[in-house]
């Protein structure tokens, strides 16, 4: 099997076993009376990014081949992430307690296998010779195919609202952590320089705060890292609550959310594809600017939109998703390359996501589980619960619209397109 065969591979398995999960699991959350604590199971993922692909990241360095540790770590989440699903399929009844922590613990060595996975990718590509900026790409994209598979598997096996979509996503990490000891070899360096804890961590990155026009940057990714699990947290949820409702009870996107919800990862896929241009030519302002004001959209259209005859809303809501995270994730990520000294690359692009998928992220799932409890899961007429969720769409709507105005004010760059 060739290198990038294997690595299409790990990449489809790696991102299909969050798939399982990720964007269902606040419907079965919901159904087993656990729907006011929605918001922690996905600010989990955010709390435990802030230290544990680091910690990951050290051992891989120094001691256990980033190879043979993707497989571990995979064994380890997979097993609780079955324990999970078990749990929650024979308990009389589910206690947030124990399913939390169960899942915490899960997350906890699955989220540093996104890194992982992509250092050892790296690695093998270099050993084989090929260019990594021109050859991940087609690898990586793999990923958000597996994702999308495995969302569709969920729903049409029917157990969107099931324990059992966790025990799926155990199985597909158990076939990972195997596969993954057959992947390239990644050296050690165990007898290499010795950092202090602050660099072991990225924290050196922290300097960049010391550059007025980084610290706004970084403040502002953190401001918009907010918005970036609403949407997997309460998308699926706020779907269903549509079954409550007669005329919509029946409808495609009731029935299959995730179907329709998987339409943002394909939007996804397809943006990556525009950021070369947008960058080039508008510069990273106004490509930022440009996704902020997708998620202004992306919120504004679940407000307005119902699975009738205003699915067409919910659709276009998909759509620019792919924009509001491409050109925010993708894009800024970029821009801390090309604006950070070598020596701390590595780092700023950590301090990146410590900033959008760890505190902000995490915040932003807390923060909105509060808006949902007081406007939506606080009321038990149908039709008063759906008002409630528009409001709480247009509240995540205005969020994102202030950010934006505050950001085209606030931060300064002058961009010099190129020929």
């Amino acid at each position: 099997m060739s290198t990038k065969l294997k690595l299409i591979i790990a990449n489809f398995l790696e991102f299909a076993v969050w798939g399982a999960y990720l964007t269902s699991q606040g419907r079965y959350l919901g159904t087993i009376g656990l729907a006011e604590q929605i918001g922690w199971f996905y600010s989990i993922q955010g709390i435990v990014s802030i230290f544990m692909p680091a910690l990951i990241g050290i051992i891989a360095d120094k001691w256990i081949p980033a190879q043979k540790l993707l497989g571990i770590c995979h064994g380890i989440a997979a097993i609780l992430m079955i324990a999970t699903g078990w749990y929650g399929l024979t308990a009389e009844t589910v206690q947030f307690g124990t399913i939390f922590t169960l899942y915490s613990f899960s997350v906890a060595f699955f989220m540093p296998t996104i890194a992982l996975i992509n250092s050892v990718s790296y690695n093998a590509l270099e050993k084989a010779g090929m260019d990594t900026v021109k050859v991940f790409p087609s690898i990586r994209i793999w990923g958000t195919i597996g994702f999308i598979v495995s969302m569709w598997c969920v729903d049409l096996m029917g157990i969107q609202a099931s324990a059992y979509q966790y025990v799926f996503s155990g199985i597909l990490g158990l076939i990972l952590a195997g596969y993954s000891f057959t992947l390239t070899h990644c050296p050690v360096n165990k007898g290499g320089e010795k950092k202090s804890l602050v660099e072991a961590m990225g924290l050196k990155a922290f300097a960049l705060f010391k550059d007025s026009r980084m610290a706004i940057f970084f403040i502002f990714s953190m401001l918009l890292g907010v918005a970036l699990q609403i949407t997997n947290s309460f998308a699926n949820p706020f779907l269903g609550d549509f079954a409550g409702i007669e005329i919509y009870a029946n409808t495609f996107g009731v029935k299959h959310s995730n179907i329709l919800i998987s339409l943002s990862q394909i939007s996804e896929a397809l943006c990556i594809l525009l950021i070369p241009f947008f960058l080039r030519r508008y510069g990273i302002k106004k490509v930022m600017l440009i996704a902020m004001f997708a998620w202004v959209l992306r919120f504004a259209f679940f407000g307005l939109g119902n699975p009738g005859n205003g699915v067409w809303l919910f659709v276009l809501s998909m759509l620019v998703y792919g924009v509001a995270f491409d050109f925010f994730n993708i894009s800024g990520s970029l821009f801390v390359d090309r604006n950070t000294d070598h020596s701390i690359r590595s780092s700023a692009q950590g301090l990146f996501m410590l900033m959008t998928n760890g505190i902000g992220a995490a915040i932003g799932t807390l923060g909105a589980q509060a808006v949902v409890n007081a406007l939506v899961n606080s009321q038990t007429d149908p039709i008063a619960k759906m008002t409630g969720w528009s409001h709480t769409w247009y509240i995540f709507a205005a969020y994102a619209l202030v950010i934006t105005i505050a950001f085209a004010i606030l931060f300064k760059y002058e961009h010099v397109p190129e020929k």
